[in-house]
């Protein structure tokens, strides 16, 4: 995608509007606006990325954004962000550092319209405009896919999904919080770590393991069962330590993080019957993508007894367009204004 510059904005701002997507680590914020190419739905004119515990909160990015525009009053918006709406618009989520009100940001920000939609419901909506020089496929036929429901799924700060379920009309995208579903061993390695993990919880979600922090816990509960020592502070020195093979502790952590990723994956699109494909998105995976192709994960997103023959027939694809939360937040929001 072409670099927007602030003239770009100013000439394309009528109707433009903010949209952004609220991870726990980051922000990554737009201005943007309905395309005229019929291939791409969403224009972004303007874009930035913020880090999120810089910032008191989601209001104050926002306002930093917008002091950075020129041209005309932008006074509508959206946010993409995981968690778990009240009817006050509050959102509960376990992956900010800070409370995220929509109905607090309108008026503090004077917006005529703020709506809030999940992350991952909002990834979806963005999937139909990622090309093919924008995914690595991981498995399943390089044709077109059977017309059905789709999973998006991805690991950052947690673990989002959601599904697209084509319909005879509009498509209709199902929210889910897969992350806090129970992770499940498939081997005597996996059953060592959640014994282990269980010793200070009640409840191991799958997020647990299967995340950027969920990288750092299966590598301690590893380091325990080995008699080590954990000597990493972050996901990243783990991966950077497993892909240069320089630590094989680390690798066999990075090893483990696949095959349960494949096994999760595998499960969800069972759970939902996905045919229309498997779309990985955002997070840790483009950090180890060359890992993830070589590792286990498609054995084990294979490894489903009987169902092996259905999953086989699954396109398995890695997305690695960045402003795909944005994208897919604008999108849905468009369909949101062109419905009422």
């Amino acid at each position: 995608m072409a670099k927007s510059t602030p003239m770009d904005a100013m000439s394309h701002q009528d109707g433009a509007f903010i949209a952004a997507d609220v991870g726990g680590t980051h922000v990554r914020i737009g201005l943007v606006s309905a395309s005229m190419d019929p291939n791409y739905r969403v224009k972004v004119l303007e874009y930035r990325k913020y880090v999120c515990a810089q910032y008191a909160g989601l209001t104050e990015i926002i306002e930093d954004f917008l002091a950075g525009l020129s041209g005309a009053r932008v006074a509508h918006g959206v946010i993409a962000s995981a968690g778990y709406p009240l009817e006050d618009g509050t959102v509960i989520t376990a992956n900010l550092p800070w409370r995220l009100s929509p109905q607090e940001i309108r008026r503090r920000l004077g917006f005529d319209d703020f709506k809030l939609v999940n992350d991952f419901e909002a990834v979806a909506h963005a999937a139909a405009q990622v090309d093919a020089s924008q995914v690595l496929q991981l498995t399943g036929p390089t044709t077109a896919p059977v017309r059905g429901p789709i999973l998006i799924l991805g690991p950052g700060t947690g673990l989002g999904a959601a599904v697209w379920i084509p319909t005879s009309k509009q498509a209709v995208v199902l929210p889910t919080e897969a992350g806090h579903a129970a992770l499940t061993a498939g081997n005597a390695i996996e059953m060592a770590l959640l014994t282990e993990m269980l010793k200070q919880r009640t409840h191991v979600p799958t997020e647990h393991a299967l995340s950027g922090p969920g990288l750092m816990n299966l590598h301690a509960a590893l380091c325990a069962v080995r008699g080590r020592e954990s000597i990493y502070t972050t996901p990243g020195e783990i991966t950077a330590a497993a892909t240069s093979g320089s630590d094989p502790l680390a690798r066999e952590s990075l090893e483990i993080f696949c095959g349960l990723l494949g096994s999760a994956v595998g499960d969800l699109a069972l759970l939902y019957g996905v045919q229309g494909g498997v779309y990985l998105a955002g997070g840790i995976l483009p950090q180890i993508r060359d890992f993830l192709l070589n590792s286990r994960f498609v054995e084990r997103f294979l490894n489903k007894g009987p169902m092996r023959e259905a999953l086989e027939r699954i396109p398995v694809k890695l997305v690695e367009h960045g402003q795909l939360g944005v994208i897919g937040a604008a999108s849905w929001y468009l369909d949101q204004r062109n419905g009422d």
